[in-house]
């Protein structure tokens, strides 16, 4: 997620509940405001000891032993690295919450006391980690929700699934715990919820109905070429000319092809090929994402890399290139249903200003392989930032905020735990029975 367009973003009519009552809701806010001091403590502890995806073991210990605390049965390795948490208070709707236990490979630079050193192998070289996607204040607002519900079970029946997934990171995670019998092992939710931490003001809330995230795609292109030397550049054929020119020429597909109403993006973000300068290689590799919204959008673009990457070859009279369009995650589409529901909880909590819908991001996520069983989901955001912060960013020559993924990601973590551990809590009520 680098800077990305403000974010965020089917099943028969949801049981008649009246709208969450304001003593719950302050009661919820009340029991959060009591446990603070033990989130604070968690989170800056899985801030400072991140790890990447499918190796996050010390982390799923530490959610696997808190929620063992609080009454729920555990199940370790579910997906290689997941956890799944069970709760269950009486006959009601089966309620899944998801979040994420991995960070990234790269050094924080924030400068906080409580900053990462921690380093891990990713692709076979030494990296350090950090929690630069929000991940950590996902895990403690997910705590602070569990033990909430828990606090509060007088108030609701029905069954609790609280997931830790590994490796979202990679897009990958989610389908390793469905692949390892997630929905057939547990009880299958009849909703789904999950949130995510954004550069937005802390105690706000976003959220929207369709989809919130992208479709995406990964480009793995090798040009083929013949090599030589760099002074007879006619004894060879060139992959670098053949690899400029696709770069060049694949953005038409978003500029000429695509319908510009239609969100779609192309990027190119690896080049790697050659040795030195006087030599002309044999070959080129070229990676790159693509994202969209709409199937149809999808479809175009794909077919218009792989277009382009196999005409930019037969123009040089080159061998036809590797081509790989490697499919990743589907975007997030909301359940206008359970969105609605769920709206009006939160505009009684944080207020009409506070909690508004939003555009979808231009990121991906894999939340979408719970939706796409059938189960209908709501994936909203969170702020973290210091609304002055923000404020001082939107003036002309202002400090830009640093964005998901910005090794400079620095959410404050009171009230942004807070407020999302109590808005989880109360969405997961409001569709609990009573």
């Amino acid at each position: 997620m680098k800077q990305l367009a403000a974010a965020v973003f089917a099943f028969a009519t949801l049981p008649a509940l009246a709208q969450l009552p304001a003593p719950l809701k302050s009661d919820v806010t009340t029991r959060l405001d009591g446990m603070y001091p033990w989130l604070d403590t968690v989170y800056k502890d899985l801030h400072a000891h991140p790890e990447i995806a499918f190796q996050e073991v010390r982390t799923a210990g530490k959610l696997a032993a808190e929620m063992r605390k609080l009454g729920f049965q555990v199940t370790e390795k579910v997906g290689k690295t997941g956890v799944v948490a069970v709760y269950k208070n009486g006959a009601g709707p089966t309620v899944l919450v998801r979040t994420e236990l991995d960070g990234l490979p790269m050094e924080e630079k924030t400068g906080l006391p409580y900053a990462s050193r921690a380093k891990a192998t990713s692709d076979g070289r030494e990296s350090f980690v950090t929690h630069s996607c929000g991940h950590d204040i996902h895990m403690a607002s997910w705590l602070g929700a569990a033990r909430t519900l828990v606090e509060l079970k007088a108030q609701w029946k029905g069954t609790l699934v609280f997931i830790g997934q590994p490796a979202e990171e990679t897009v990958s995670g989610a389908k390793a715990m469905l692949d390892d019998g997630l929905f057939k092992r547990f009880p299958k939710p009849d909703y789904a919820f999950a949130l995510h931490s954004w550069p937005l003001a802390h105690g706000t809330v976003g959220y929207n109905t369709g989809a919130v995230s992208s479709n995406s795609d990964a480009i793995e292109i090798v040009f083929k070429g013949r090599g030589g030397h760099g002074s007879a550049p006619d004894k060879s054929v060139d992959p670098i000319t053949i690899a400029a020119r696709f770069v060049v020429d694949v953005q038409t597909v978003v500029s000429r092809e695509k319908d510009p109403k239609e969100f779609g993006v192309v990027t190119i973000g690896a080049i790697q090929g050659g040795t030195v300068g006087n030599i002309i290689p044999d070959s080129v590799q070229v990676r790159g994402t693509i994202r969209s919204y709409s199937p149809a959008v999808r479809a175009k673009l794909l077919d218009g890399v792989r277009r382009v990457a196999l005409a930019s070859s037969a123009m040089a009279g080159a061998p036809a290139p590797d081509v790989q369009l490697i499919s990743g995650g589907a975007a997030i589409v909301n359940s206008e249903a359970l969105v609605t529901k769920t709206e009006a909880v939160f505009k009684d909590a944080f207020g009409d200003a506070n909690a508004q819908r939003m555009p979808a991001m231009t990121a991906s996520e894999d939340f979408s392989q719970y939706v796409n069983q059938g189960v209908p989901s709501m994936f909203f955001f969170t702020g973290v930032y210091d609304p002055k912060m923000l404020a001082d960013a939107e003036r002309e020559g202002g400090k830009p905020i640093a964005f998901n993924h910005s090794p400079f990601y620095a959410p404050v973590p009171e009230p942004s735990i807070k407020t999302a551990a109590q808005a989880m809590s109360l969405a997961v009520l409001n569709v609990l029975s009573r």
